[in-house]
């Protein structure tokens, strides 16, 4: 059966796609400031968004994505206030998070509803929510090609940037309210469980190979499109959930990557020696470096 045959399959691999090129963007980014863990903060926190949404009657998404930007407002403003501790941010507000959406699910009636925020359910994409998709990928896809050299600055070297007359505080405040759009969006398609997975496995991936910070980026768009489509190929042919069986896409990725890097230096190192791997000759014989 064609996988395109279904006009929801095909909402699917859209949302899916635009995901794809956004998140890992975004993912390096807080990758390389050594804030990839911001992606559970901000997803467990817009669970509480999620729950207020099913408790007043209104789409649980605009909800997830008000609790997400509340939530990374307060990770910059305890940054701010104790730079030095700056990690401690993001685990005080996943911390918040967790406790209050676990205080208002149960309050929910709704728990379908609320668990599919939990594990995602990127087949069941309202019109709206495709709308909200596709205008936040825009904006996030817009804002990275244009802040491209000042993100670059801050990803490495906060200090120096600030130095180089790079608006850091701004530059930061806006990467962390479209990290929060981001992985609002992302928590309804795919899950608030996983998402951060999204964001880290194919930076993680692109490392293994890129060498330049340019190079990561483009690998882990690329990582991050192939374990999306594959992914959601497999979920559908194998009746798997989306968003888990996506990210161990990934994850089967990076783990290959590192066995051939290792093999790949392996063959180097014995190539260095003067000892070249066996080949079959013609003749059927081995021939020894």
């Amino acid at each position: 059966m064609d996988i395109f045959e279904f006009d929801f399959m095909r909402r699917a691999f859209l949302v899916g796609l635009l995901l794809a090129l956004i998140i890992p963007c975004v993912g390096v980014v807080m990758v390389f400031k050594r804030m990839s863990m911001v992606g559970d903060a901000l997803s467990h926190s817009s669970l509480a968004g999620v729950a207020v949404g099913l408790l007043f009657g209104f789409n649980p998404v605009l909800g997830a994505i008000g609790a997400s930007l509340v939530a990374a407002m307060g990770i910059e403003a305890i940054r701010k206030r104790i730079p030095r501790y700056s990690e401690m941010a993001i685990a005080i507000v996943l911390s918040a998070g967790i406790g209050l959406a676990g205080v208002l699910s149960g309050f929910v009636q709704s728990a379908a509803g609320f668990s599919s925020f939990l594990f995602g359910s990127i087949v069941a994409i309202t019109d709206l929510e495709l709308g909200i998709v596709v205008t936040i990928a825009t904006l996030v896809l817009l804002t990275f090609l244009l802040l491209y050299k000042e993100l670059f600055y801050i990803a490495y070297d906060e200090q120096a940037a600030r130095i180089a007359g790079v608006p850091v505080r701004a530059v930061n405040t806006l990467l962390t309210l479209l990290t929060a759009a981001t992985v609002s969006i992302a928590a309804r398609t795919v899950g608030a469980l996983v998402v951060s997975s999204l964001m880290v496995v194919p930076a993680a991936c692109a490392m293994t190979v890129a060498k330049s910070y340019r190079q990561t980026v483009t690998w882990s768009v690329v990582f991050g499109i192939f374990s999306m489509l594959a992914g959601l190929t497999l979920s559908y042919y194998a009746r798997l959930r989306p968003g888990g069986t996506i990210v161990l896409v990934g994850i089967a990725c990076l783990l290959l990557l590192q066995v051939g890097v290792r093999l790949a230096g392996w063959i180097r190192r014995r190539a260095r020696r003067g000892i070249a791997v066996p080949e079959t000759a013609e003749g059927g014989d081995s021939v020894a470096g």
